[in-house]
């Protein structure tokens, strides 16, 4: 049998709870989780998009990503309206106060990047980044 500190997976999973932590802390002072974060991301970037968009930029299912988006609504952080051109299709869209979250939400993740990031040089930041993004991307 492969010992746990021997096997990736398990090393991984295991730094992402460490991570995901220190995330869920810094931003939960703003009601927000990190997969919400994610998605307020992805429409400051582009307002409107739809939930199989962004379920498959923030690497959620489909039945996930509609929780996260009802939960937001909730908020009052988002609201979904019907696609002009597809009835069937809703986009999500940022309301005043998701985009009074922008500044917020990006120092926020970008303090606990460099939290948890703190014990390393930047070449080891930069590999770490640059592995994780290859592997993502192959694999995805």
């Amino acid at each position: 049998m492969v010992e746990l500190s021997e096997c990736f997976n398990f090393l991984l999973s295991r730094a992402q709870l460490v991570v995901n932590r220190e995330f869920k802390l810094q931003l939960g002072a703003y009601d927000i989780t990190p997969v919400q974060c994610g998605v307020l991301n992805c429409l400051y970037k582009e307002d409107g998009q739809g939930l199989k968009a962004l379920s498959e930029k923030v690497s959620v299912n489909a039945s996930t990503m509609t929780g996260v988006i009802d939960r937001m609504e909730a908020k009052g952080i988002i609201e979904r309206r019907p696609d002009p051109d597809d009835r069937r299709a809703q986009g999500v869209f940022l309301t005043e106060k998701g985009y009074e979250l922008e500044s917020t939400a990006t120092n926020t993740i970008l303090d606990a990047n460099k939290l948890v990031l703190s014990d390393y040089t930047q070449e080891q930041i930069e590999l770490l980044m640059g592995i994780l993004k290859d592997l993502g991307d192959k694999r995805a």
